[in-house]
């Protein structure tokens, strides 16, 4: 059924879009699906038998899946160094650019071996092996022969090899990877970094991604939700059954009339509980497939109830309230453990963003993975789904241009189909800054691409992160999309609402801010393209590049015009790659945009963005540290993240005033500023106040002396005993008193007995050439993240950490 309406009224685009979704997820007896996540065997290199039934691979490695080959290491300047224009960054002519990919060695060949059993159910059984996602150009053979490849690392398919399998025997899987130099802008990972599964059904089944749940009619009293179910086989019964989030039976519907290979239902539920950020209620639907009385599939899905709009100079509205996205983009890899898919990673970065007030996600500029879906839908984000980097028009040498005229189509057909059922989606995006905005075969790719997300998903709009909007406006190539979206170019907002019929503009990328956690440069100015000699960026947060914009600059167009409808700010989180602005300078190897570090831990700038997204919660947050051996007398400014109107700063007990925000200048909007402090050591406090002149909340800094030990810090209180979950601990030094040593780099060694293994290390330094890997690594503005793992031995597991000069640390950790 379509239930997109688009209605024009004058300039403006009207867009309704009432939804139901859903998540595949769990199964009945009648099919059985395997992850295939141990006794693989991987081997880095060119062998040209490996994909033999009988070939011997025990002298490869022991790995589990999902597995990053590249993230090992080590850090070589010489992987990704290019001579390159990056022309989206304004460059006219070619630099080396370094770390650009991670300065980690993704490029090349790979091979994985898997033996395993197919089950056997019955006489007639389909079996199909689905991949996540594989980087890249995966070239997939069972029992030695070719069944089938796929180009797009980020994208999700599956093959039937029904021809191939031997149910009850032993069958073997092999997979060729190819990773070419120059195929991306930033660390992609490399090798079978998202999960592969094997399924074994009946003939007569519900077919991949056929479950496609809509509600055309949603009203507080009922919901009327419409799912669709493509199956396998004829003279079939289905019956859908829908639960509470508690499991309770809400509705039973049974139907026998299939049209063609398909079922239709409409199903009532009465006093809907609608899914939102806020409350991200989840049912249940369970679809049963019967041949007269025997039960031939059955699928559990997860499903939320929502409604969103996008309307002309009203903007967009979630459940019938406007709102606007409070989003980051983030990019695919979990810092120390590379781009291999982690669920207790993940729902670490969705924990850290939620207390910051964020809720939405952008995922740039890539395919989303399963994972990071259910847990958006489950923790409450919206969520942009992006698609592409590249259309025709190349950017790097070998990126996606290679494969777009003939793979884009089912690219974009798996994605959708693959993913449509979130409630968390809220719109596609088909590209980002691609060259083809200029002219008008790009316009004709847009609509193209367009076209095919609404043949597949009319319920949802699309859009494109556009850089180039003078040509869009020109070209008429943002004219055409569901919404436009504006990657910075904050000075052009204005114009581009004039000129697109759509009624509203989205920032779907925003800020690009810099900064190094707990590195504060002197003098305090804003600039842009600053490049200081240790390479690390300023946390006062007054740096950018030379084609964005401060945080503050977003904040004043999200606030003032209306048609603007949210941000998505680059980024949650740094990222391996695009260390700019020190590309040009080895050994950057990681990015600066990020609101927490690569290790995740919050920066200065976490805080600036609470202090707005956070309505729950207060905010109040001081900087810089106030260590400042060397600086006595010298003016170092002091600034202030808090959601409270006002503050008063006192250094040594004396009060420096009281400071209010004002429109003088954007920053004095946002943020309380002192920037006349001369630094003197001792204790410096700011007092927050309420509107009516109270004192509500105060926090400080205090000059630490020398390092005296060692503490530590969970995430978690415990574990799930499955060798994946992890902990992640926070490590820092503290002097004689408890008062945190901001400026520690001592170097610390990690221990890990009991039910437990040390994972890999983290410590947020972009420029850091420490493997995560090894079991040592410097303290960087005083901490870094271990990450313990978890064994299948339910148990205790003790982390010891030693440090030259300090107080160890000991700390136990819990499975189960």
């Amino acid at each position: 059924m379509n239930i997109r309406k688009n209605t024009y009224k004058g300039a403006g685009l009207k867009l309704l879009v009432a939804s139901f979704f859903a998540v595949l997820s769990v199964y009945g007896q009648s099919r059985q699906e395997i992850a295939l996540t141990e006794n693989w065997k991987f081997y880095r290199g060119k062998n040209e038998q490996a994909f033999e039934k009988t070939f011997n691979d025990r002298s490869w490695k022991t790995v589990t899946v999902p597995h990053d080959w590249a993230i090992s290491g080590p850090f070589d300047k010489e992987i990704d160094k290019q001579m390159v224009t990056i022309t989206q960054n304004g460059e006219t002519r070619p630099s080396e650019k370094t770390g650009r990919t991670g300065a980690l060695p993704y490029t090349g060949e790979g091979w994985y071996r898997n033996n395993f059993i197919v089950p056997s159910l019955k006489k007639g059984q389909r079996t199909l092996l689905l991949f996540d996602g594989a980087m890249s150009e995966p070239r997939v053979y069972f029992n030695g022969k070719l069944v089938g490849q796929w180009n797009y690392g980020y994208n999700s398919f599956y093959l039937d090899v029904t021809g191939q399998a031997l149910p009850g025997e032993m069958n073997t899987l092999a997979v060729h990877l190819s990773n070419r130099p120059k195929s991306s802008r930033w660390y992609p990972g490399a090798g079978l970094y998202r999960n592969v599964h094997l399924i074994v059904k009946d003939e007569q089944s519900i077919g991949q991604w056929g479950v496609s749940i809509t509600t055309p009619v949603i009203e507080a009293r009922i919901s009327k939700v419409n799912i669709k179910t493509k199956v396998t086989g004829n003279n079939l019964r289905l019956v859908t059954q829908i639960l509470d989030r508690e499991g309770k039976e809400l509705i039973v519907q049974s139907t026998d009339q299939q049209f063609g290979h398909e079922f239709e239902q409409n199903i009532p539920v009465a006093d809907p509980k609608l899914w939102s950020p806020e409350s991200p209620y989840l049912y249940t639907a369970v679809s049963r497939v019967y041949e007269g009385t025997e039960l031939k599939d059955e699928v559990k899905t997860r499903f939320g109830i929502r409604e969103i709009r996008y309307e002309a100079n009203k903007g967009f509205s979630l459940n019938g309230k406007v709102r606007k996205f409070k989003g980051v983009c983030l990019h695919h890899d979990l810092g120390p453990l590379g781009a291999a898919i982690n669920t207790a990673a993940l729902r670490r970065q969705l924990t850290i963003l939620k207390d910051m007030g964020c809720d939405a996600i952008r995922s740039s500029h890539n395919m989303p993975s399963p994972e990071q879906l259910e847990l958006c839908d489950e923790l409450g984000f919206m969520f942009l789904a992006e698609s592409f980097d590249e259309w025709a028009k190349p950017k790097v040498e070998n990126g996606y241009h290679l494969y777009f005229n003939t793979d884009a189509e089912k690219d974009v057909v798996n994605l959708v189909r693959a993913n449509r059922n979130h409630p968390s989606i809220v719109m596609w995006s088909s590209g980002n800054e691609v060259p083809d905005q200029f002219g008008p075969e790009g316009v004709k790719r847009a609509k193209w691409l367009q076209d095919i997300f609404h043949r597949e998903d009319p319920t949802r709009p699309v859009t494109v992160g556009m850089d180039q909007v003078k040509a869009t406006m020109a070209s008429g190539f943002a004219a055409l999309l569901d919404i436009p979206g504006l990657n910075y170019r904050l000075p052009l907002y204005p114009d581009a609402y004039k000129a697109f019929p759509q009624g509203f503009i989205l920032g779907s990328e925003t800020a690009s801010t810099v900064s190094s956690r707990g590195i504060y440069q002197f003098p305090v100015v804003i600039g842009k393209n600053v490049r200081h000699p240790d390479l690390q960026s300023s946390s006062y947060d007054v740096e950018c590049c030379s084609w964005s914009n401060l945080p503050d600059d977003d904040f004043i167009m999200q606030d003032d015009m209306p048609w603007v409808i949210g941000e998505f700010v680059w980024t949650g989180f740094d990222y391996l790659g695009e260390p700019t602005p020190y590309d040009e300078q080895w050994p950057s190897r990681s990015s600066y945009f990020g609101i927490c570090d690569l290790a995740g831990i919050p920066k200065d700038r976490y805080y600036l963005y609470r202090s707005r997204w956070n309505t729950e919660k207060p905010t109040l947050h001081i900087l810089p540290h106030w260590n400042w051996a060397g600086r006595e007398g010298q003016v170092t400014p002091v600034f202030v993240y808090t959601s409270y109107d006002s503050a008063e700063l006192f250094l040594n007990g004396k009060s420096l005033g009281i400071r209010k925000k004002n429109k003088t200048s954007p920053q004095d909007r946002y943020r309380l500023m002192w920037n006349d402090v001369k630094y003197v050591a001792g204790t410096l406090k700011v007092v927050a106040y309420d509107s009516t002149g109270r004192a509500v909340a105060e926090e400080q800094v205090v000059t630490a002396g020398t390092p005296h030990k060692i503490v530590m810090e969970t995430d978690r209180n415990e574990i799930t005993a499955d060798g994946k979950d992890i902990y992640y601990v926070t490590v820092s030094v503290v002097d004689k008193d408890g008062n945190p040593c901001p400026t520690a780099t001592t170097q610390l060694k990690f221990n890990v007995t009991g039910a437990g293994i040390f994972k890999a290390v983290c410590n947020g330094d972009a420029t850091s050439l420490e493997s995560f890997e090894l079991p040592t690594m410097k303290l960087f503005s005083g901490k870094l993240v271990v990450l313990v793992q978890s064994t299948k031995n339910a148990g205790t597991m003790n982390l010891s950490i030693s440090g030259k000069g300090l107080k160890g640390g000991q700390i136990s950790l819990q499975s189960r």
